[in-house]
């Protein structure tokens, strides 16, 4: 769904730069009219998304992580892409979207695995594209519910 309304930041790839994107995020979501519970949740998935970038993605060089906030009536949509090194997902094969547990032991995943797993369990849709080898973008969605919508 296009947005009808974006806010883009872009920040250092580092820790210090996450609590933005969560403020950003409270802000914007309130906006919406999400309840308290689902702005938590969204809360903890963007920064998955974001340390992802900030500990994987530009290794001790630095670099730059672009979060997009999409708004439509019905939902919000968070891109968080960066330009760095590609991550291998769990499994190891290349995938479009984000990886389950399913039929694996808790030992047998790899890290950034259980972040991902977090990211689907919070949000509605997640969705990870990487184009060969340079860039990952992180797509989070959550749809505003009709109750928790502004009368």
């Amino acid at each position: 769904m296009k947005a009808d309304q974006t806010v883009t930041l872009n920040l250092p790839a580092t820790a210090d730069y996450v609590d933005i994107v969560r403020l950003n995020l409270y802000g914007i979501a309130s906006k919406m009219g999400f309840s308290y519970e689902d702005i938590e949740d969204m809360k903890v998935a963007v920064s998955e998304a974001c340390n992802n970038s900030v500990l994987y993605a530009y290794g001790q060089e630095g670099g730059l992580v672009e979060v997009v906030f999409g708004v439509t009536r019905e939902e919000l949509t968070i891109t968080v892409k960066d330009e760095g090194v590609s991550f291998s997902l769990p499994g190891n094969e290349p995938s479009d979207t984000a990886p389950t547990l399913h039929d694996k032991d808790l030992h047998d995943v790899e890290i950034g695995g259980l972040g991902f797993y977090l990211m689907q369990a919070l949000m509605d849709d997640v969705s990870v594209a990487s184009e060969s080898g340079k860039g990952t973008q992180v797509i989070l969605t959550k749809r505003l519910t009709r109750s928790e919508e502004k009368v």
